[in-house]
């Protein structure tokens, strides 16, 4: 079973954002503040039903459902890292994202709307 991915301590994330918000971020910067995301929207949103990927940063399961486990899932949104921590902040609404197609969804409950910002 994959590990469960957890919120970052508190001190890494105030750098990181500090860092994100200069434009200074490193790649370390980003994975850490994308996997930080990705694990509040698991913890607000459990289940397995959806896939949200962020490559190559990484995935996770989340919003209750039906539970898939081979191949690919019925439900999978995936975008890049930018314009996840853009709707993860607030900066970028989750219409803006579908409508301008930086973000894929397809499938039921692909729809992030309610849960974000985070």
């Amino acid at each position: 079973m994959p590990r469960r991915l957890t919120p970052a301590p508190a001190d890494q994330l105030a750098a990181a954002r500090t860092a994100y918000d200069a434009g200074s971020a490193t790649p370390a910067d980003l994975r850490l503040l994308v996997k930080h995301h990705l694990a509040v929207l698991q913890e607000r949103a459990p289940g397995n039903s959806v896939e949200v990927r962020i490559p190559p940063y990484a995935a996770i399961q989340c919003i209750a459902g039906v539970r898939h486990t081979r191949g690919t899932p019925p439900a999978v949104i995936e975008t890049d890292a930018e314009t996840w921590l853009a709707l993860a902040t607030g900066r970028l609404a989750w219409a803006d994202g579908l409508g301008s197609g930086r973000v894929r969804a397809s499938g039921e409950r692909t729809d992030l709307a309610s849960y974000l910002p985070l």
